[in-house]
């Protein structure tokens, strides 16, 4: 765990990437001084593969997902590994993770690693996702950088447990976006004392990268881009000099910088969520440097999604996306600064407001 990510020009040309892909996989690199340590890895979420009845599913999300792993496996070269974000079913159910799991089979020369959405969870709490995919929060060390995978769409034991008759129930309200009978996410007491043991012999020059489905940050508790313990999350996380979160579930760009900690979200291959109108009455919850996409339609198919390269070689993440049916946005770190700036949609006057309707 020696070595220190300190190289900052190692981009490689991001429009030779933009040929090959045109959905939402994020190719991340991290460099070192060493550049035999340099390494890549792929990143597709939110697929929310949705079972219609036999063989037959929501084509617009399949599709959306075959294309990822399709153009996923035109990198060159090949991504260390492939992350899935969460979110492969939409109602949790077999046949959903089923097909999902076949669609992700077909990535070719890259180790699959794997984060629990909601929607895969709330039907059967995950034990039918966990036969797939393995445990539920685990951590690995790659290169020198220690990644941690968290389980961050937990919630009470009265809700999960007590509140609902039936499974099936239980996932369909915690599948609701807008739903006053959802309940806000969490990390856990249990997760959490795993977590700062985990940590505990780590160095804290060490990169970390913390993969998580919801944002572990408070965002928008209206529609659960929230997670409740964020701050206990955060504490534990402190005391590294360099942490990057990355997690999908908003379906949409959003970023910030709370102390030393990077949040940065990734896009969806299903739809996007617009910006909701109502984020104006939540101001105090806003990262201060999320901004609107340029334009978002949750029924226009492929508008605004998209594919993000990431770089990590400063130790910051900086996301290059490439959105389908929208101009490419640059969220970079500024180091002058010390926080993650929008190049294209910083400046006030460029903002772009949510659209009313929503």
């Amino acid at each position: 765990m020696s070595h220190v990510i300190n190289r900052r020009n190692f981009l490689k040309g991001a429009s030779a990437l933009t040929a090959a892909s045109t959905l939402p996989i994020s190719m991340i690199e991290l460099a070192f001084a060493d550049s035999s340590q340099n390494f890549s890895f792929a990143y597709i979420s939110d697929a929310h593969i949705q079972h219609v009845k036999g063989k037959d599913f929501v084509r617009n999300w399949d599709r959306g997902l075959i294309r990822a792993v399709a153009e996923t496996n035109l990198l060159t070269p090949k991504p260390d590994f492939v992350m899935f974000g969460g979110d492969l079913a939409q109602l949790g159910k077999k046949e959903e993770l089923d097909h999902g799991a076949e669609i992700l089979s077909g990535l070719s020369g890259s180790k699959l690693r794997c984060v629990m959405g909601e929607h895969d969870y709330y039907l059967d709490l995950g034990q039918y996702w966990e036969k797939l995919f393995g445990p539920q929060y685990y951590s690995f060390d790659h290169k020198g950088v220690h990644f941690v995978v968290l389980n961050s769409i937990l919630t009470t034991d009265e809700w999960t447990f007590k509140r609902w008759p039936t499974a099936v129930q239980r996932m369909n309200e915690m599948a609701g976006l807008d739903n006053p009978n959802g309940s806000p996410f969490m990390v856990g007491d249990k997760q959490r004392a795993w977590l700062k043991n985990d940590l505990a012999n780590i160095s804290k020059e060490t990169p970390i990268v913390v993969f998580s489905h919801s944002p572990l940050q408070k965002i928008y508790k209206g529609w659960n881009f929230w997670t409740d313990d964020a701050e206990q999350v955060q504490a534990l996380l402190q005391p590294f000099k360099k942490v990057n979160v990355i997690y999908g579930h908003v379906h949409q760009i959003q970023y910030n910088q709370i102390g030393n900690i990077s949040f940065n979200s990734v896009m969806a291959t299903a739809w996007p969520w617009p910006y909701p109108s109502t984020y104006a009455q939540a101001e105090q919850y806003l990262p201060k440097l999320t901004v609107e996409m340029n334009r978002a339609d949750p029924f226009f198919e492929r508008d605004a999604t998209g594919w993000q390269l990431i770089n990590v070689a400063t130790g910051n993440v900086d996301l290059h996306y490439s959105l389908s049916n929208n101009t490419s946005r640059t969220v970079a770190f500024n180091s002058k600064t010390g926080q993650p700036e929008d190049t294209s949609y910083q400046a006030p006057e460029k903002r772009i407001p949510p659209q009313s309707h929503f």
